[in-house]
């Protein structure tokens, strides 16, 4: 069996691409794989790290705040086509997977165009443009989310939930092990602060400028700034002695959310899957600038189930450290939040897809 995966440009498409091929190997060993991504994208350096091949399109995105450099933008949609036809003449794949990202559209287009079986992986809660309209053709399109038939024919559509990684999707770190990695006491309630890979910039100020009043709450902080925010973030947290640890990025997620007893993160499909499994009360900043503001969608969807709470970013220097401060104050809340929130997390997704790919190449 031979699959192209398609699609990259942050960790969010990056990591259900690699967990999909990873399952489809260990459930077909044997099959071939090959990811395309985009050109000076991260997947050109993070997919061969994985072990697999990967060839890179011409292609970029609409670029909206500078609309000058979208000239040549026909053209490289004309040679990243071109450069699709190419791969799946010479690899030949039975199906191609679209996980998002730049790459995602030429290479599912081009598949389509020659009646090869595609299949989407949508991790939103509002799919993007390019994905509806793959969506018309693709042989099956597996959502995160309910009510995606908005989106997508409804006979396509299987729930199959979003894959994190194993580390966190099959852990069994207890608190004080989390606590302990992170040299935390177990007498102080922990809040875990994290922005994405490049960090939250109002998260971040909003701490910042409250770090003193936190600190009164003799709580704990771990906080993932982002590098751009690091020295800045150890500066304010400096004066206040223990418990307040600040990094740019943080490895073992699985030991932080263990840790943790409040999250604060953005709504990412990533984030929002990985902490459905972790089971922890979270307060979701949505980055508001995401295509089609597709995180305020991915949060409301567990707001609406009283799985979480939500702070618009424009509110977040009024709003959010008083909402904290609510949560940690009411145990109840915070227990049927994570038991809510816990429903919605599925550890099996990058089987569930890869099962899907499997069927549609008529294997």
């Amino acid at each position: 069996m031979k699959v192209v995966i398609a699609g990259g440009g942050t960790g969010g498409h990056i990591f259900p691409a690699v967990a999909i091929g990873h399952a489809l190997q260990r459930l077909r060993p044997g099959t071939e794989l090959l990811f395309v991504g985009a050109k000076g994208k991260m997947e050109m350096e993070k997919i061969p790290q994985e072990g697999f091949p990967i060839i890179g399109l011409d292609i970029a995105g609409f670029n909206r705040s500078n609309l000058l450099k979208n000239i040549s933008l026909p053209f490289k949609l004309w040679k990243s086509r071109q450069q699709a036809n190419k791969v799946i003449r010479d690899f030949a794949p039975d199906a191609v997977v679209g996980v998002g990202g730049f790459a995602s559209f030429p290479m599912l287009n081009a598949a389509q165009a020659q009646g090869i079986p595609t299949l989407i992986q949508e991790q939103n809660s509002f799919a993007g443009k390019s994905n509806k309209l793959l969506g018309k053709k693709a042989k099956a399109v597996c959502v995160a989310y309910e009510g995606m038939e908005r989106f997508f024919p409804k006979d396509r559509i299987i729930i199959t939930g979003n894959p994190v990684r194993a580390s966190i999707a099959q852990s069994n770190i207890s608190k004080e092990e989390g606590l302990a990695a992170f040299g935390l006491s177990p007498d102080r309630e922990t809040i875990l602060i994290v922005g994405g890979s490049l960090g939250a910039r109002s998260i971040n100020e909003a701490i910042a400028q409250h770090i003193q009043e936190i600190a009164g709450w003799n709580v704990q902080l771990i906080w993932q700034t982002g590098k751009l925010f690091i020295e800045e973030a150890k500066k304010v947290t400096a004066p206040l002695g223990k418990g307040m640890i600040v990094q740019d990025f943080i490895r073992n997620m699985e030991y932080a959310y263990a840790a943790a007893d409040v999250v604060i993160s953005r709504a990412g499909a990533l984030a929002s899957a990985e902490l459905c499994i972790a089971g922890k009360p979270v307060i979701f900043v949505p980055y508001p600038f995401a295509a089609e503001d597709h995180q305020t969608s991915n949060a409301l969807a567990l707001v609406e189930h009283n799985a979480a709470m939500m702070v618009k970013d424009n509110e977040t220097r009024t709003e959010l450290v008083r909402k904290l401060h609510t949560l940690l104050g009411d145990d109840n809340m915070r227990q049927i939040m994570a038991a809510n929130i816990q429903k919605h997390g599925i550890k099996d997704a990058d089987e569930r897809i890869a099962r899907k790919v499997i069927e549609i190449c008529g294997q």
